[in-house]
């Protein structure tokens, strides 16, 4: 044990980088975050006998800089080829859905459909479905903003891309969108660090969250924060 917390956080605090741009996983401010992530950062650090650091950002690439820079040592994260090069990855602990918010007169009600020349795409720059779409759509175009609805307004593109809850929220409030409720992707949330740890490091890490999701411990953290324990990877 003693080996996995000095391989993991070799200057004694465990550094874990939070990404407060993803409500699903992390809610509440840098000062004080909450949610799963910060739960199971928690929970790593107490088992490891180590002071906690959340380092907090609001985007899933500062997040990824934050570790692969050396700012942190652990990080939450959707499991993407993009990324795997550089980080070591456990199993997913939750699966949330990427879907597309489309105006109410679109002509647009398919995922299949969305993938046109005439298309444009509104994305959050680095995100999980930034790096999906980007590697699987052969016809639109992807367009980057801070925010995917915020590029999609600033710019009057055709679509607007999201994770399913803060999406379905959004056009919820705003009468003149409509969601197409089809996914166009799965998205594997996994805890990770870098490659260069130790093999026993990786596996000890894949193997407490395998405990977290079997005990109980990931849906009870879930539905603490207000979302769906259905969200469990399996």
């Amino acid at each position: 044990m003693t080996t996995v917390a000095a391989d993991l956080a070799p200057t004694g605090v465990l550094r874990a980088s939070i990404n407060l741009g993803n409500p699903v996983l992390a809610q509440g401010t840098p000062d004080a975050p909450a949610g799963v992530t910060v739960d199971i950062a928690r929970e790593l650090a107490k088992r490891l006998d180590l002071p906690l650091e959340l380092v907090c950002f609001d985007a899933a690439r500062k997040s990824f800089e934050a570790l692969t820079t050396g700012q942190a040592d652990l990080c939450f994260l959707a499991i993407e080829p993009a990324r795997a090069a550089e980080v070591a990855f456990t199993a997913p602990y939750v699966v949330i859905e990427g879907v597309f918010a489309v105006p109410q007169d679109s002509a647009l009600t398919t995922v299949a459909d969305v993938d046109a020349s005439d298309v444009r795409i509104g994305v959050k720059q680095g995100s999980a479905y930034d790096l999906y779409l980007t590697r699987t759509v052969r016809h639109a175009t992807i367009v980057r903003g801070s925010d995917g609805v915020d590029v999609f307004r600033a710019e009057g593109l055709e679509v607007a891309a999201g994770i399913r809850q803060p999406i379905t929220r959004y056009v919820a409030e705003h009468q003149d969108l409509r969601l197409i409720d089809e996914r166009f992707m799965q998205i594997q949330q996994a805890v990770g660090t870098t490659k260069d740890k130790r093999d026993e490091t990786v596996a000890y890490l894949r193997d407490l969250i395998e405990e977290l999701k079997a005990n109980g411990f990931v849906a009870a953290s879930l539905t603490a924060a207000g979302q769906s324990p259905a969200l469990l990877a399996p």
